[in-house]
């Protein structure tokens, strides 16, 4: 439809233009957003009247109307004309005019309508009222008026689509223009820099400061932190460029992507970011629209689930940086060290870590979850109940196992113990084969358990990441792994008969079995593959999301570094191609009990981790992360320290690597925030390099 007939169709059925506005909404916004690219805002002016259009017609200045006031008020008319404030045009037109007798004239109901609503919104429009409520209305000049030229397109576009917002508001929207001010740099003192309003530009952006802060800090290698007054303190000297630079490109990767909306609302949206050398946005109005791009918000807290080899959380990417600290439960069943509890959550927040593994088991020990089959301590479970509140205020998940294959609180040697207590004849690997021990396993009710502090049920809980059948089970009565197959794929079908939402794992220690033997030459000793457990077999089983590992340095006695690379990469290997899930580290560390330990190597080997972890990730492979093992807070007895304990405000240099891994992990988690998966096109991080190569 031409231009000139929409605006025959303003004047002679404005009804019909009104409801059909939803049809050349999309067009109409286009043709307003090429305009607004090449008109200055200034230079366009508000049309108050509408006029049919006639082509063979040129535009003729238009005289103003003087409606009758009466005899009565012609002298206070005439002194509030003297008063009027006029363009110089409009006020020669009234040179010599003289009163006259209004004639009744037909007018058309839109312009009436249009009229109207002007009055109070155009402000180049001049209205003097006389005692009867009538009065002079001198209408504003267009550029044709007054010249022998005509209106050319883009004056009669102008013309059209005025008339459609004025008449259509509630489908135009305002236009809003965002203006970011240029990154305010100080140096304090010689080794730190700080970003004193980054804060604004945060809000600028409409972004969440974390999510900006580890972009900033995963281009720069390096660390930092918001300090009292809100400002951003980063390790090493950088110049107001440097933050200029990585702005422009966080902006380019977050804000520029009309993907993510709908192709009408990004024509009709604008924002032009004037701080940087050049224009580097021009397509978004209302950037809270956007605000979820590439973070989880606090109302976001969904689960975990599995697609491929990646664990993903709406469906974005949610690689696993993590920590063990099992004796949680323990400490907040007793009031005065439930505090440490607080402490570890808070302490691992601190540095990044979104995963928390801890104990979900107590059996027949010493403040004992579980008292005897079937009988639980309610106190107990009130102390579960708080660690997974606790969790979730510091947005750490949990993975819980649900008994032990050590001895160590309870585990399958007390299962076996209440059996004998029953009068059975057991051995410990039975607890894989008899029934009756089975039935006490079963008949575990964490899963079915409502948090008397959240009142969601465990089942129901995001909060949780995983449920694992049990720690590092182990059956070496049975070499060839038969037994611990069958009640891996009984116990895994039961979980999930349970909770089909949430995913679960074995536990495994990650040994290769009979099923593989071109792989046991990864195995740390040849008898490993002797303990009845088989790393790929075991995962292949029905009900089982995802594959597990441990890793210690003491493993690979000779040469341990190059050990746990080498482990690290034959289970990505294989958890990519033979088993096609990811596969999570549960465990992993090193003693300073063992021979030769120092810092540095365990700065080393935590550096070696994540990097073979991040060439992983980079491509888009099954690493799915690690957990490492243990955090401690301060004030912890020494006698629970079995030489791995982590006090991050004792041990700056690994703090600062688990640190730096937390933020390159985020960012890898918000980079694909158009949820694409990784075989797309788009860039990917494989081709941007964030990783700090100074570990």
């Amino acid at each position: 439809m031409c231009v000139g007939a929409v605006l025959g169709l303003l004047d002679a059925s404005p009804f019909k233009i009104i409801v059909g506005f939803g049809e050349f909404e999309t067009s109409a916004r286009r043709f307003e957003s090429i305009m607004e690219e090449d008109t200055p805002i200034e230079a366009k002016e508000d049309i108050s009247e509408i006029a049919p259009f006639d082509p063979s017609k040129k535009k003729k200045k238009k005289k103003p109307v003087i409606q009758d006031a009466g005899d009565d008020n012609t002298d206070k008319l005439a002194e509030n004309i003297e008063n009027l404030s006029i363009s110089e045009g409009v006020e020669n037109a009234f040179v010599g005019l003289k009163k006259k007798k209004k004639k009744p004239v037909e007018t058309n109901p839109l312009d009436d309508e249009i009229i109207d609503n002007e009055e109070d919104l155009d402000e180049e429009n001049v209205v003097a009222e006389d005692e009867e409520g009538d009065g002079i209305i001198l209408q504003q000049q267009y550029p044709w008026e007054g010249s022998d030229r005509d209106y050319d397109y883009e004056e009669l576009l102008s013309r059209v689509f005025h008339i459609l917002r004025e008449n259509n508001p509630e489908l135009a929207g305002d236009r809003r223009r965002t203006v970011m001010r240029p990154p305010q740099v100080l140096r304090e003192g010689t080794k730190k820099t700080v970003f004193v309003n980054f804060m604004d530009l945060c809000k600028t952006m409409h972004r969440q400061p974390e999510h900006v802060m580890t972009f900033l800090l995963a281009e720069m290698g390096t660390s930092g932190s918001l300090d009292g007054q809100q400002r951003l303190v980063i390790k090493g000297r950088f110049a107001p460029k440097n933050f200029e630079g990585i702005l422009r490109r966080y902006i380019s990767k977050f804000l520029v992507y009309p993907l993510t909306m709908s192709m009408s609302y990004a024509m009709a949206a604008k924002v032009r970011i004037q701080s940087f050398p050049k224009r580097i946005v021009s397509s978004f109005s209302d950037v809270s629209r956007i605000c979820e791009i590439g973070e989880m918000e606090d109302d976001a807290w969904t689960m975990v689930q599995k697609k491929g080899n990646q664990f993903v959380v709406n469906d974005q990417p949610f690689y696993v940086n993590g920590f063990n600290t099992y004796w949680l439960m323990v400490f907040a069943a007793d009031q005065s060290t439930r505090g440490k509890v607080t402490e570890v959550f808070q302490q691992a927040s601190s540095v990044g870590l979104t995963v928390g593994r801890t104990w979900a088991f107590n059996d027949g020990q010493c403040r004992a979850l579980q008292k005897s089959p079937f009988v639980y301590d309610e106190e107990v479970f009130k102390a579960l109940d708080f660690v997974v509140s606790e969790a979730k205020k510091y947005k750490i998940r949990l993975i819980l196992p649900l008994t032990n294959n050590w001895e160590d609180y309870g585990g399958k040697a007390q299962y076996v113990n209440w059996g004998k207590a029953a009068g059975l004849n057991l051995t410990s690997d039975e607890f894989f084969s008899h029934p009756t021990v089975k039935n006490y396993y079963k008949a575990n009710t964490v899963l079915n358990r409502v948090n008397t502090l959240t009142n969601i049920t465990y089942k129901d809980d995001p909060t949780i990441f995983a449920w694992e059948l049990m720690n590092e089970p182990r059956c070496p009565s049975d070499p060839s792994g038969d037994k611990l197959q069958a009640w891996i794929e009984e116990m895994a079908v039961y979980v999930k008969s349970i909770d089909r939402k949430h995913l679960v794992g074995i536990g495994l220690e990650g040994f290769y079995g009979p099923s593989t033997p071109n792989r046991v030459q990864f195995n740390p000793n040849t008898d490993d593959q002797k303990l009845g457990t088989d790393f790929i077999r075991n995962h292949q089983v029905l009900g089982v999301d995802f594959a597990s590992a441990h890793i210690y340095a003491n493993w690979g006695s000779d040469a341990p570094i190059r050990f746990v690379k080498a482990w690290l990469q034959s289970h990505i290997e294989d958890a990519q191609n033979a088993l096609g899930m990811p596969v999570l580290f549960g465990e992993f560390g090193v003693s300073s009990k063992d021979p030769g330990y120092n810092t540095s190597f365990r700065d080393m080997l935590f550096s070696t981790a994540y990097k073979t972890l991040l060439n992983s990730t980079k491509k888009g492979g099954s690493g799915g992360g690690s957990l490492l093992w243990q955090l401690f807070p301060e004030g912890i007895d020494k006698k629970m320290d079995d030489g791995y304990a982590i006090v991050l405000s004792k041990s700056p240099s690994t703090s600062d690597i688990i640190s730096r891994h937390s933020q390159t992990i985020m960012f890898f988690n918000s980079f694909c925030s158009w949820k694409c998966d990784w075989g797309c096109k788009k860039k990917h991080p494989s081709k941007t390099s964030v990783y700090h190569d100074d570990l």
